[in-house]
């Protein structure tokens, strides 16, 4: 079963660009990764399924529920963290989460919200108008997570987390994952989506470039190639197709990413004087970038 459908979605903003065309599935279950740089049509997309802002065409589900007429039945089954928090500065933290689990119709979560206080490492007693933009974050994720949600769709969810917090957030998603919520993560930070994700969506000018499991990308017969030659060298000189993002592509050193033949290649460099080469597996944060190119 998909927790989220998206079909054919676009969003214009008058001559702006918001997302095109874009369709995906993610599986219940799932730790799905939805990657790209800033202004690729992450949270646009993700503002279309919250019923937030409204498609130019397409449609979308989550649950099976219509995102425009279902989105009151589907906020109750799901939890949001944006990207940038914003909450009512005068009240406390343990008022306003308080204040957020009533909306859910949750009741006596107190032990729940006491939980993840500690796991955050945050004061209940603090004012939210004294808090660090982590540690409103740290709020933000808490008020998503109180009423056990199906779905929980997090927009750059670690911004402002020191690096201990961020384990500690990914640890409880897993936990929060084997009970059988399923995760949406939008992230425009590549080692994020390596170390959590089981799928990932790769974005960019608002339209899907890929969609695919992490082992599977990992398993690319993409390589990174270097070489080194007596003499200065371009990559036009090599006469080879496949090559994908370039590090280095003229001077005496050559450094690029294929996805050619591999024997090709090697029979290409025979013929050649050669001081150095080398060919080892890419990293995914390369591959990605491969896309991207």
């Amino acid at each position: 079963m998909d927790i989220i459908e998206i079909n054919h979605l676009t969003k214009s903003y008058g001559r702006s660009r918001g997302i095109e065309d874009l369709t995906l599935s993610v599986p219940k279950g799932d730790i799905f990764g939805f990657i790209g740089p800033n202004g690729s049509g992450k949270s646009t997309t993700i503002r279309i399924l919250l019923n937030l802002i409204f498609p130019s065409s397409g449609s979308a589900t989550i649950f099976g529920l219509d995102v425009v007429r279902d989105s009151q039945k589907i906020r109750s089954r799901t939890g949001y963290v944006p990207s940038d928090a914003s909450m009512y500065d005068r009240m406390k933290v343990m008022e306003f989460l308080t204040f957020g689990a009533a909306f859910y119709g949750a009741k006596n979560n107190d032990d729940r919200i006491h939980y993840l206080l500690n796991i955050f490492d945050l004061d209940p007693g603090r004012n939210i108008a004294e808090l660090s933009m982590g540690n409103k974050k740290k709020v933000s994720i808490i008020q998503a997570m109180i009423h056990r949600p199906e779905l929980l769709i997090l927009d750059e969810p670690t911004s402002g987390l020191d690096p201990l917090i961020q384990s500690r957030f990914f640890d409880l998603l897993h936990e929060e994952n084997r009970q059988g919520t399923t995760v949406f993560f939008s992230s425009h930070t590549l080692s994020e989506v390596q170390a959590f994700c089981k799928t990932v969506a790769i974005v960019k000018d608002g339209k899907i470039v890929n969609i695919e499991e992490i082992a599977s990308l990992r398993k690319k017969q993409l390589k990174k190639v270097r070489i080194l030659f007596p003499a200065v060298r371009t990559i036009d000189d090599l006469g080879l197709s496949g090559i994908g993002a370039v590090e280095s592509g003229s001077g005496k050193s050559l450094a690029f990413l294929y996805s050619g033949d591999i024997n090709f290649l090697i029979g290409k460099l025979a013929v050649q004087p050669v001081e150095n080469l080398s060919i080892e597996e890419p990293s995914l944060d390369e591959i990605f970038l491969h896309y991207y190119k």
